[in-house]
């Protein structure tokens, strides 16, 4: 993946060293990341973190931070390679929807270190990256991708930009009215059907970055060396995959992504159909 010296998304909050007050906050639940529940149980158990006012859906101590003023500016590196990506995914979704009549509108991505605050409640870095529908923006602490290298054994910028396109594809599902349908649903049924109907999110999400996988590849010169880091990182962060890295046994009741099979499965149609049409989880009998 060659990224470096392309445009870079201006969409982009550097909130980096900013500091929050008081506030209430919702754990994964309130806002889809692309870990969710029990890699906050992993995470939690590698830093010796805490994690269980956010699973149970306790209050945090968090306020969301002021936004700043005046134009972005690409301060260093990571920032750099994220703005990117962005970037990439804004063309890719841009011209899908102009493609079927429709207006892409560009999520915002928060970069954030430790702690922050965002519309769907505290977001803590033990969380991972996830999107906001009350505020339409993407957040991620900056330190995530060393916890996927070092922790969870998935790295590469390959790697790395599945997990923004992944985020941003829950931006595009919001857009098209899927998400609030869904989660709307998922208030009144069970936890299990609830849980059921995560995955269907999840795995669709995994399809929409395939499809930005295969649409960006030419313009960053995506390899199958690429395309085979995505499906490693897919199938780390499956939830069978993370319940047993937990110590655990998996227990499919609990799933919220998806196992590693399925988000692989999921990532690959994606990005060897190309088309949007293709990722329709919930018809889909089997996933």
């Amino acid at each position: 993946m060659e990224w470096r010296g392309r445009r870079t998304s201006s969409n982009i909050e550097d909130r980096r060293g900013a500091r929050g007050g008081g506030g209430g906050g919702r754990g994964p639940g309130g806002a889809l990341g692309i870990v969710g529940t029990l890699v906050v149980l992993l995470v939690g158990a590698y830093f010796g973190v805490d994690v269980t006012p956010f699973l149970n859906g306790g209050s945090g101590t968090v306020a969301s931070a002021p936004a700043p003023s005046g134009p972005n500016r690409i301060d260093d590196d990571q920032e750099a390679f994220v703005a990117t990506v962005l970037a990439e995914t804004e063309q890719v979704w841009t011209d899908i929807f102009r493609a079927s009549g429709r207006r892409y509108q560009p999520t915002t991505l928060v970069l954030y270190s430790g702690a922050t605050g965002s519309a769907c409640g505290a977001a803590q870095s033990a969380m991972g990256p996830f999107y906001c529908p009350g505020d339409a923006k993407v957040y991620l602490d900056t330190d995530f991708f060393r916890v996927m290298r070092d922790q969870l054994g998935a790295g590469g910028d390959f790697a790395n930009a599945y997990v923004i396109a992944h985020e941003v594809a829950h931006h595009v599902q919001d857009l098209l009215g899927t998400l609030g349908q869904v989660n709307a649903q998922r208030a009144r049924v069970s936890e299990r059907d609830s849980n059921a109907l995560s995955v269907r999110i999840e795995l669709q999400a995994d399809c929409y970055a395939g499809i930005w996988a295969q649409a960006a590849s030419q313009r960053l010169r995506v390899t199958d060396a690429d395309i085979r880091q995505a499906l490693d990182t897919a199938a780390r962060i499956g939830d069978d995959a993370l319940q047993r890295a937990a110590g655990r046994r998996p227990v499919p009741d609990s799933f919220t992504h998806g196992t590693s099979q399925q988000r692989q499965d999921w990532f690959f149609r994606g990005y060897r159909s190309g088309d949007p049409g293709q990722c329709d989880t919930f018809s889909a009998r089997s996933l």
